[in-house]
């Protein structure tokens, strides 16, 4: 069993590479729409989002251009979601130089599946490096409960991985539990397979928590995948818990392991399950129907309330309950994070009790 630091500053910390989302309105494809909602984004704010709007101290590792409106709308973003954040500002370079990536996306509708396009050419986020804080005053004075760091941020570039696995080595040091989503991307990886898979693998080895999906455990550390089950992803469950035990053996270190299970019926008709592992004992979520308004984020969320309850310090049976709820929240968004207004709520969509609450 995990247990957390005590008399830290921050609960949760996530480094990470901000960016936008341009969506078009009413579920409409881009290439067909000319008005465009824009959104602050990143995975591990995403994730982060569960603990900072139901009120536990949050802090966000990560750089911006300096002087750009593009970085002081996110910064304003992050704000209003109760985060502080630390970044180094780097100047722009001119036209051709550094800038936030953007994610162009449109949510789906029916049968007509979501497409996503991520323009990340000159990301300012690629230059982030353990040199550009003072990890030592985070970890050691201010203090940390648990760092969660996602393999998107660990694949982004050479220096965010070196940095991802210092910040893993340091957490380690001073007794930081280390959650690790490994969030595998085959475009991010081509080319550099071999050092991605040592690296992903030693963050696996200093994690308490790991997180993950088939693919992802596949690809990015080597391990053996579910065996082909039967119709609907329910009868596959008995496999993703084979497969999570050899996950176990390859990284002992690792306490809790989780993994979501998802069945597309349509875009806006989910099945949502979820496993995790407890040191020697299973909670499972058996696949439920949730309906679904953006996609985008929903594991995120589940991540995020997963954390939240550990932070908590509730029992393991109830983390993959809240994990579970928060991310059908997050499905419930046009935002690709969820916004819960209280705890009360979210067990509220675990209990499905969806009535009006006056």
């Amino acid at each position: 069993m995990i247990k957390l630091k005590e008399n830290c500053r921050y609960s949760l910390l996530v480094p990470t590479s901000m960016g936008v989302r341009i969506t078009p309105e009413n579920g409409q494809p881009v290439y067909s729409s000319d008005v465009f909602r824009m959104q602050a984004t990143s995975a591990e704010t995403n994730v982060a989002s569960i603990s900072s709007y139901l009120g536990l101290p949050v802090k966000v590792l990560t750089a911006f251009v300096e002087g750009s409106p593009i970085a002081a709308f996110i910064k304003a973003n992050l704000r209003s979601r109760g985060m502080d954040f630390e970044a180094k500002e780097v100047p722009q370079g001119g036209p051709w130089g550094y800038r936030h990536q953007f994610n162009i996306a449109d949510s789906g509708y029916g049968n007509r599946g979501p497409r996503v396009h991520n323009d990340r050419a000159g990301e300012v986020g690629r230059t982030l490096s353990a040199e550009d804080f003072d990890l030592d005053r985070i970890f050691g004075l201010e203090g940390v409960q648990i760092i969660h760091i996602s393999g998107l941020i660990g694949a982004l570039s050479e220096q965010t991985s070196r940095f991802c696995l210092e910040l893993a080595r340091t957490a380690k040091k001073y007794g930081t539990a280390v959650s690790f989503d490994l969030n595998y991307r085959a475009s991010f990886w081509k080319g550099r397979e071999d050092e991605l898979r040592s690296i992903f693998s030693e963050i696996a080895g200093l994690s308490d928590i790991l997180i993950g999906n088939e693919e992802d455990f596949q690809l990015a550390l080597g391990v053996k995948g579910p065996e082909a089950g039967g119709t609907g992803i329910a009868s596959k469950i008995d496999s993703f818990k084979d497969m999570t035990r050899e996950v176990k053996k390859a990284f002992p270190n690792a306490s809790v392991f989780a993994t979501t299970l998802r069945e597309v019926v349509n875009v806006n008709t989910h099945l949502w399950g979820a496993i995790t592992l407890v040191d020697d004992e299973w909670f499972i979520e058996q696949p439920r129907q949730i309906g679904v308004l953006d996609r985008i984020g929903g594991g995120d969320g589940f991540v995020g309330g997963l954390l939240y309850a550990m932070l908590r310090g509730w029992e393991p049976s109830e983390w993959v309950k809240f994990g579970w709820a928060t991310g059908a929240m997050a499905t419930t968004f046009l935002t690709d994070y969820a916004q819960p207004a209280d705890e009360e709520q979210v067990w509220s969509i675990w209990g499905g009790n969806a009535r009006v609450k006056r």
